[in-house]
Protein backbone atom coordinates (compact mmCIF):
# COMPACT_ATOMS: atom_id res chain seq x y z
CA UNK A 1 0.00 0.00 0.00
CA UNK A 2 3.09 2.57 0.80
CA UNK A 3 4.78 1.58 -2.15
CA UNK A 4 1.61 2.38 -4.33
CA UNK A 5 1.28 5.77 -2.59
CA UNK A 6 4.56 6.92 -3.15
CA UNK A 7 4.35 5.92 -7.11
CA UNK A 8 0.85 7.41 -7.38
CA UNK A 9 2.13 10.82 -5.80
CA UNK A 10 6.00 11.41 -5.10
CA UNK A 11 7.52 9.34 -7.76
CA UNK A 12 5.39 8.89 -10.99
CA UNK A 13 8.32 9.42 -13.25
CA UNK A 14 10.30 6.78 -11.30
CA UNK A 15 7.33 4.35 -11.41
CA UNK A 16 7.27 4.86 -14.96
CA UNK A 17 10.93 4.38 -15.87
CA UNK A 18 10.95 1.36 -13.28
CA UNK A 19 7.77 -0.50 -15.29
CA UNK A 20 9.45 0.23 -18.60
CA UNK A 21 12.78 -1.60 -17.49
CA UNK A 22 11.45 -4.56 -16.00
CA UNK A 23 9.32 -5.22 -19.11
CA UNK A 24 12.78 -4.23 -21.30
CA UNK A 25 14.17 -6.94 -19.16
CA UNK A 26 11.96 -9.30 -20.82
CA UNK A 27 13.52 -8.70 -24.14
CA UNK A 28 16.41 -11.37 -25.29
CA UNK A 29 19.62 -10.24 -25.18
CA UNK A 30 23.06 -11.36 -27.06
CA UNK A 31 24.07 -14.48 -25.01
CA UNK A 32 27.84 -14.61 -26.55
CA UNK A 33 29.82 -15.06 -30.17
CA UNK A 34 31.52 -17.47 -31.64
CA UNK A 35 34.86 -16.92 -34.07
CA UNK A 36 33.88 -17.84 -37.83
CA UNK A 37 36.38 -20.23 -39.37
CA UNK A 38 36.11 -21.19 -43.64
CA UNK A 39 34.50 -23.78 -44.17
CA UNK A 40 36.41 -26.76 -46.35
CA UNK A 41 35.97 -26.62 -50.29
CA UNK A 42 32.53 -27.81 -50.76
CA UNK A 43 31.55 -27.76 -47.97
CA UNK A 44 29.06 -24.91 -47.59
CA UNK A 45 25.92 -24.48 -49.50
CA UNK A 46 24.64 -21.51 -51.00
CA UNK A 47 21.63 -23.08 -52.90
CA UNK A 48 19.38 -20.33 -51.47
CA UNK A 49 22.20 -17.42 -50.96
CA UNK A 50 23.19 -18.98 -47.86
CA UNK A 51 25.85 -16.81 -46.11
CA UNK A 52 28.99 -19.19 -45.38
CA UNK A 53 31.20 -18.18 -42.45
CA UNK A 54 34.30 -15.92 -43.25
CA UNK A 55 37.78 -16.40 -40.58
CA UNK A 56 37.80 -14.42 -38.28
CA UNK A 57 34.55 -12.57 -38.12
CA UNK A 58 32.74 -12.81 -34.54
CA UNK A 59 28.67 -14.10 -35.03
CA UNK A 60 26.56 -12.92 -32.17
CA UNK A 61 24.63 -16.22 -30.65
CA UNK A 62 21.23 -15.93 -28.86
CA UNK A 63 19.52 -18.75 -26.41
CA UNK A 64 16.34 -16.78 -26.25
CA UNK A 65 14.17 -15.44 -29.44
CA UNK A 66 12.06 -12.20 -28.37
CA UNK A 67 8.25 -12.44 -26.57
CA UNK A 68 5.32 -14.35 -28.16
CA UNK A 69 2.68 -12.92 -28.50
CA UNK A 70 -0.86 -13.37 -30.67
CA UNK A 71 0.98 -12.01 -33.69
CA UNK A 72 5.18 -12.46 -33.45
CA UNK A 73 6.87 -10.56 -35.78
CA UNK A 74 9.69 -12.33 -37.35
CA UNK A 75 11.93 -12.41 -40.29
CA UNK A 76 10.97 -15.14 -42.79
CA UNK A 77 13.91 -16.59 -44.75
CA UNK A 78 14.50 -19.38 -47.42
CA UNK A 79 15.58 -22.84 -46.52
CA UNK A 80 16.00 -26.70 -47.82
CA UNK A 81 14.79 -29.18 -45.94
CA UNK A 82 15.95 -31.66 -48.86
CA UNK A 83 18.72 -33.89 -48.80
CA UNK A 84 21.82 -32.11 -49.87
CA UNK A 85 19.65 -29.13 -49.63
CA UNK A 86 21.52 -26.02 -47.61
CA UNK A 87 19.26 -27.01 -44.58
CA UNK A 88 22.39 -29.29 -43.56
CA UNK A 89 21.87 -32.45 -41.59
CA UNK A 90 17.65 -33.82 -40.94
CA UNK A 91 15.60 -32.06 -39.42
CA UNK A 92 15.81 -31.92 -35.63
CA UNK A 93 12.46 -33.14 -34.92
CA UNK A 94 12.09 -36.21 -36.47
CA UNK A 95 15.78 -37.00 -38.27
CA UNK A 96 14.19 -37.20 -41.70
CA UNK A 97 14.86 -34.75 -44.66
CA UNK A 98 11.61 -32.99 -46.39
CA UNK A 99 10.66 -31.98 -49.49
CA UNK A 100 10.56 -28.23 -50.28
CA UNK A 101 7.09 -28.96 -51.30
CA UNK A 102 5.76 -29.14 -48.43
CA UNK A 103 5.02 -26.15 -46.25
CA UNK A 104 7.65 -27.09 -43.34
CA UNK A 105 9.75 -24.65 -40.82
CA UNK A 106 13.03 -24.25 -38.74
CA UNK A 107 12.50 -22.16 -35.72
CA UNK A 108 14.98 -19.51 -34.12
CA UNK A 109 16.51 -21.66 -30.82
CA UNK A 110 13.80 -19.68 -27.90
CA UNK A 111 10.97 -20.32 -30.55
CA UNK A 112 11.99 -24.08 -30.78
CA UNK A 113 11.44 -24.16 -27.59
CA UNK A 114 13.81 -27.15 -26.83
CA UNK A 115 11.35 -28.74 -29.78
CA UNK A 116 8.43 -28.28 -27.71
CA UNK A 117 7.28 -27.34 -31.14
CA UNK A 118 8.28 -30.40 -33.10
CA UNK A 119 5.54 -31.79 -35.62
CA UNK A 120 3.51 -28.73 -34.83
CA UNK A 121 1.56 -26.20 -36.83
CA UNK A 122 2.23 -22.95 -36.86
CA UNK A 123 0.22 -19.91 -38.49
CA UNK A 124 2.72 -17.09 -41.29
CA UNK A 125 1.07 -14.47 -41.96
CA UNK A 126 2.69 -12.29 -44.57
CA UNK A 127 2.06 -10.49 -48.67
CA UNK A 128 -1.17 -10.26 -47.69
CA UNK A 129 -1.48 -14.20 -47.44
CA UNK A 130 -1.69 -17.04 -44.77
CA UNK A 131 0.44 -20.04 -44.79
CA UNK A 132 -0.16 -23.16 -42.16
CA UNK A 133 3.22 -24.74 -42.35
CA UNK A 134 4.97 -27.72 -39.98
CA UNK A 135 7.55 -27.14 -37.35
CA UNK A 136 10.36 -29.80 -38.21
CA UNK A 137 13.75 -28.70 -37.19
CA UNK A 138 15.46 -25.29 -35.24
CA UNK A 139 17.12 -22.94 -36.61
CA UNK A 140 20.26 -22.78 -34.02
CA UNK A 141 20.91 -19.24 -33.35
CA UNK A 142 23.47 -20.54 -30.35
CA UNK A 143 25.76 -22.47 -32.64
CA UNK A 144 27.20 -22.35 -35.85
CA UNK A 145 30.29 -22.56 -38.57
CA UNK A 146 30.49 -25.85 -38.36
CA UNK A 147 29.62 -28.98 -40.07
CA UNK A 148 26.59 -29.84 -38.37
CA UNK A 149 25.40 -26.29 -39.57
CA UNK A 150 26.63 -26.68 -42.92
CA UNK A 151 29.86 -24.06 -41.92
CA UNK A 152 26.89 -21.29 -41.51
CA UNK A 153 26.68 -18.59 -39.62
CA UNK A 154 24.61 -19.23 -36.11
CA UNK A 155 20.73 -18.03 -36.90
CA UNK A 156 19.70 -14.89 -35.68
CA UNK A 157 16.75 -14.93 -32.80
CA UNK A 158 14.23 -14.09 -34.94
CA UNK A 159 14.08 -16.64 -37.73
CA UNK A 160 11.10 -18.62 -39.48
CA UNK A 161 12.97 -20.37 -41.93
CA UNK A 162 10.81 -21.61 -45.01
CA UNK A 163 10.42 -23.92 -47.35
CA UNK A 164 9.67 -23.27 -50.49
CA UNK A 165 6.38 -23.83 -50.70
CA UNK A 166 5.68 -21.43 -47.61
CA UNK A 167 7.06 -18.89 -49.96
CA UNK A 168 4.79 -20.02 -52.98
CA UNK A 169 1.63 -19.92 -50.66
CA UNK A 170 2.48 -16.24 -49.43
CA UNK A 171 2.44 -15.60 -53.19
CA UNK A 172 5.66 -14.01 -52.63
CA UNK A 173 7.37 -14.04 -56.50
CA UNK A 174 10.36 -16.52 -56.69
CA UNK A 175 12.86 -13.38 -57.58
CA UNK A 176 11.65 -11.84 -54.14
CA UNK A 177 12.32 -14.92 -51.94
CA UNK A 178 15.03 -14.61 -49.09
CA UNK A 179 14.05 -12.86 -46.31
CA UNK A 180 10.56 -10.58 -45.66
CA UNK A 181 8.81 -9.58 -42.57
CA UNK A 182 6.26 -11.59 -41.94
CA UNK A 183 3.63 -12.17 -38.45
CA UNK A 184 3.33 -15.96 -37.02
CA UNK A 185 1.41 -17.11 -34.45
CA UNK A 186 0.61 -21.45 -32.95
CA UNK A 187 -1.99 -22.73 -34.35
CA UNK A 188 -5.32 -23.90 -32.10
Amino acid sequence: MKKQVICSTVFPLLCILLLFLSVEAQTCSPSGKIKGKTPPPGQCNQENDSDCCKDGKWYTTYKCSPPLSSQTKATLTLNSFERDGDGGAPSECDNQYHSDDDPVVALSTGWYNNGKRCLKYINIHGNGKSVRAKVVDECDSTMGCDSDHDYQPPCPNNIVDASKEVWKALGVPENDWGEMDIYWSDTD
